[in-house]
């Protein structure tokens, strides 16, 4: 049963290799329709690849072939959480090794322009416990790029 409410992201003519990639990349992903356009349209011929059906870690997503008229932007992100630091290292070197590039506090971009939250838990927790753990946590976070596990768990220590 197609879901209520779906994820549209708006993609130039790479759809199809961006869902590719997640779904390589992230567990409980997948692509799962490939839709192609009926007749020419203002950015294709008949026959392209229009919109691409898919999921990232379970969430519904479309991928449309607009044009290039928008562009990604940090206004939209995946936030992915993770448990360890291996699990952190594997999804920020696969998004900033295949084309993307590194921004501060565990934000990254995908070579198409998108925009991840590589987030492992132990930060959210300590920002959650509020007080001098919470603002411990938040400085040593501020420095980074990608997430330090081991850093952000001194931090709560003080």
């Amino acid at each position: 049963m197609k879901p209520k409410n779906t994820i549209c992201l708006w993609f130039n003519k790479d759809a199809q290799d961006a869902a590719r990639f997640y779904a390589a990349t992230f567990p409980d992903s997948k692509v799962t329709a490939i839709h192609k356009a009926p007749s020419d349209f203002p950015s294709g011929k008949k026959g392209d690849v229009l919109t691409v059906e898919f999921t990232v870690l379970g969430i519904p997503c479309l991928g449309l072939n607009g044009g290039p008229e928008f562009k990604h932007n940090e206004a939209f992100s995946f936030q992915i959480a993770t448990d360890t630091q291996g699990e952190t290292d594997r999804y920020w070197n696969a998004i900033v090794g295949n084309g993307g590039t590194e921004s501060a506090c565990g934000w990254c971009k995908d070579r198409w322009g998108l925009s991840w939250q590589i987030t492992p838990r132990v930060l959210t927790d300590a920002l959650a416990a509020g007080g001098s753990e919470a603002k411990r946590a938040f400085e040593a976070m501020m420095t980074m790029k990608k997430i330090d596990v081991a850093a952000i768990e001194a931090a709560r220590r003080g």
